[in-house]
């Protein structure tokens, strides 16, 4: 597979986003989704509505999301509309919690953990996807970026249990924390597998946002504070190439503060998720850095 464009630039502002997403070349048509990560409430690192408004106004986009599968402000439906006016969402754009209703069951073809997905079934309104991720660490996937906000964004608040618990039906909270790892970090790649053939892949676009790096997701309602300054936007059609370029950014930042993000990625086996997904060719983790400065 030949390398991959991943655009980068170090400006984080409305206008820069705007601009790396027509960098891409690829106009996404019809209804647009934009999948972001709304926040647990308590947490503040999530992408502001302010940095995000005017790519989304341009995609004339609606923001997606879906519930979660853990105890807190978003795992209901009613709870998790107050988190979208809270946060200031709803009054950007039009919003949709794509599993308030019920499921859509995807196929997984030749997953290494699954072999069907459970994302929320408004996901079947939309003709393309801007999957618009805040890439910082994570407490189970080491860190997250545009191949967790597909795997698990997407999925439903079950789907999200099952793929925690590898292909089985979450029982209880805690079997989200007890499943074997490397296999949950497979079952990840296994479900953008299945939303990326439900979609299409040139009906997807990817962009990350490596700002306010903690090593704590945005799901935590209290996330560490980061301890390596922000690094800037990067934006790729190829998911796996934009989520190498992050990790690659943070190994090479001259940044002393990057230890603690570098530790959580490693004692997590992060980059296992990038393995799974090359070996299922949902992309490439080679890729040519091309900067808008």
């Amino acid at each position: 597979m030949e390398k991959a464009k991943v655009y980068f630039t170090k400006e984080i502002t409305p206008e820069s986003l705007v601009r790396i997403y027509e960098a891409l070349g690829r106009e996404l048509h019809g209804k647009t989704a934009v999948k972001i990560s709304t926040g647990e409430p308590g947490g503040h690192n999530f992408l502001k509505p302010e940095l995000i408004a005017s790519l989304v106004k341009k995609l004339n986009g609606t923001i997606v999301e879906c519930n979660t599968a853990y105890e807190g402000r978003r795992n209901t439906s009613e709870a998790h509309w107050q988190t979208f006016k809270d946060h200031g969402f709803a009054a950007i754009a039009p919003c949709d919690l794509m599993d308030e209703d019920e499921d859509l069951v995807l196929t997984v073809r030749n997953g290494k953990q699954l072999d069907k997905n459970y994302v929320g079934a408004h996901l079947s309104r939309y003709d393309s996807m801007l999957v618009l991720s805040h890439f910082k660490g994570h407490a189970m996937g080491g860190f997250g970026g545009a191949l967790k906000n597909v795997a698990i964004g997407i999925a439903s608040s079950f789907g999200k249990g099952y793929i925690h618990c590898n292909g089985t039906p979450m029982q209880k909270m805690d079997d989200l924390f007890e499943a074997d790892h490397d296999s949950f970090l497979e079952s990840m790649a296994d479900a953008d597998s299945a939303v990326m053939d439900y979609l299409g892949t040139r009906n997807m676009v990817y962009i990350n946002v490596a700002n306010r790096l903690s090593v704590d997701c945005d799901c935590d309602a209290h996330p560490h504070d980061p301890e390596m300054a922000d690094l800037g936007i990067f934006a790729s059609l190829d998911p796996v190439a934009v989520d190498q370029a992050c990790v690659d950014a943070v190994y090479n930042s001259p940044d002393p503060g990057k230890a603690a993000l570098i530790e959580r990625i490693e004692s997590r086996n992060g980059i296992h998720t990038l393995e799974a997904a090359v070996d299922l060719q949902l992309g490439t983790r080679e890729y040519e850095l091309i900067t808008l400065d």
